[in-house]
């Protein structure tokens, strides 16, 4: 099993377009209680995002008017000055925004999150139109899979179908997410592929491996002497 964007993902999503005021944009984070949102151009197609940080940069600029010209450059952190003195969307916004896809895993937007450091990603479909929108707490909800689900795709999916070993050769535990494997497998690259299969197991934290692998001399075969 192996959840996607689309499993995920919230649908009902705020958006705006490149026209949309500053105005607007500030009511709409009050009252929607959301903390971006995703432009859209004409055709649908996401172009851009505004975050509430994007919009506060106005008011970094309109304080730094009435304070020492350092504390305005410290405040905005090399923010484009431009950016901060815009009216619409269109000058606001982080453009090209950083999207993923509806059929991604949801491992891929936990890569791109951490990597470009958001906190939300637009969900574009096959065209780049808008889907939906995944947060971090999106993410991190596999992470609530039940534990006898997640022991029984390890004993069936990985053990059985993925090694086709007999599952009852390994002892398999499953306790808030990390689990515990016991057994000993026929070779050492056996095992290890074993616990990193398991590692990529939805809803796995960790992996205490207490597998008894076989010494090197236990593999050696003697060769008869003529």
């Amino acid at each position: 099993m192996s959840s996607t964007v689309k499993d995920v993902m919230t649908r009902d999503v705020v958006s705006v377009r490149a026209a949309t005021s500053f105005k607007e944009m500030a009511m709409m984070l009050r009252e929607r209680r959301v903390s971006a949102f995703p432009v859209l151009g004409e055709d649908g197609k996401v172009i851009g995002v505004v975050s509430e940080a994007d919009l506060l940069a106005k008011e970094a600029v309109l304080l730094g008017h009435d304070t020492a010209p350092g504390l305005l450059d410290s405040f905005l952190h090399h923010r484009d000055l431009h950016k901060a003195f815009g009216v619409m969307a269109s000058d606001l916004m982080t453009r090209p925004p950083v999207t993923v896809r509806l059929d991604a895993p949801v491992s891929e937007a936990a890569r791109l999150m951490h990597e470009r450091h958001v906190k939300r990603l637009p969900v574009v479909d096959g065209d780049g139109r808008l889907a939906g929108i995944v947060s971090r707490t999106d993410v991190l909800s596999i992470y609530g899979r039940p534990d006898h689900e997640i022991r029984r795709e390890i004993r069936k999916a990985v053990i059985k179908r993925g090694f086709v070993i007999d599952p009852h050769t390994f002892g398999v535990s499953v306790k808030d997410g990390i689990v515990t494997i016991e057994g000993r497998p026929e070779s050492t690259a056996v095992g290890q592929d074993l616990v990193a299969a398991i590692r990529h197991v939805e809803g796995v934290v960790a992996v205490r491996d207490r597998l008894s692998y076989p010494r090197p001399d236990d593999a050696y075969v003697a060769t008869p002497t003529l």
